[in-house]
């Protein structure tokens, strides 16, 4: 079981044909992906060749929309690489295709325009999942890759991580690769994101293979907090927990957009004192929290 991707979906990419598209669609395919096509409207009509998991040549068609692509394959995943000047059309025209998931790995977008275009998701009723930006994406181990995660790390396994970094999540994956992964997602560290800790919990609570759960977390904002409250309430499964940013200083900010510390909000001690009240184990390193989830897992 996984959650939110596995090797039956259909992935196409929007920005397919330029320099990060073409790079990261061959590793996804690479890791058995099932990627059926890309959209960029000035090459539609024509195709990208690369070469699938087991060595042998594939011709991807290139679309001029989400919805035709769609329409043409029975896609329902689309990864965006795109520039950030060009994101919030992409992720429209992903909305308004009514696609299932939508993976945006873009950085650099403006904060504006990632609210203008989860507003219009909103409004059109949510049936877009959408999955960052400013995120390494999501794999589903053995089945499939929608993002830039290196696919290598490890294997299928009873572990669900959620994690706002994706250098913590690929040094997560490595640290617990000895039990493996149901489904590791990166949900990116902007101010305004799509799915949350607690959307992927609560996927994660009702997926009968995930036996436990691992959340990574980061200064600023209340994500931590909130889906601290979201755990003591609703989570049966064990929970184990990493807030990156404990020497980070005051009103400057660290790497992601929204990792900044303004008074006593949004701190690294808050926000692992929130969780431990929860009942998740906190570990004060990434190899910390590996060993308090082995302990656990191991008794599984």
């Amino acid at each position: 079981m996984s959650i939110f991707v596995n090797k039956d979906s259909k992935v196409i990419v929007q920005g397919i044909t330029g320099g990060e598209g073409t790079k990261h669609t061959a590793r996804m395919l690479a890791a058995g992906t099932n990627v059926v096509g890309g959209v960029n409207a000035r090459k539609a009509g024509t195709t990208v060749e690369h070469k699938d998991a087991d060595g042998n040549d594939v011709a991807l068609p290139v679309f001029e929309s989400v919805k035709q692509a769609m329409d043409e394959t029975g896609a329902d995943v689309t990864i965006l690489f795109v520039p950030p000047k060009f994101a919030k059309d992409a992720m429209i025209e992903a909305v308004d295709a009514e696609i299932g998931l939508a993976v945006v790995i873009t950085e650099g977008i403006p904060v504006q325009d990632a609210a203008y275009a989860w507003n219009y998701n909103v409004s059109k009723g949510e049936k877009t999942r959408i999955i960052g930006p400013n995120c390494p994406g999501i794999i589903t181990p053995g089945e499939s890759l929608v993002g830039i995660t290196p696919a290598n790390i490890t294997g299928k396994g009873p572990i669900g991580l959620v994690s706002k970094s994706g250098t913590l999540t690929y040094q997560m994956m490595y640290e617990l690769r000895d039990f493996g992964f149901s489904t590791a997602i990166g949900i990116g560290g902007d101010p305004v994101i799509g799915t949350t800790h607690i959307d992927a919990i609560k996927a994660f609570e009702e997926d009968p293979e995930t036996k436990a759960i691992v959340m990574i977390g980061e200064i600023g904002g209340d994500a931590e907090e909130r889906a601290a409250d979201y755990i003591k309430a609703n989570v049966s499964k064990p929970v184990f927990g990493y807030v990156a940013g404990f020497t980070a200083p005051e009103g400057k900010t660290m790497g992601h957009a929204g990792a900044i510390v303004s008074g006593s909000s949004g701190t690294a001690a808050a926000k692992k004192e929130a969780l431990e009240a929860a009942g998740v184990k906190v570990g004060k390193t990434p190899s910390e929290t590996a060993d308090l989830a082995r302990e656990v897992l191991a008794n599984l």
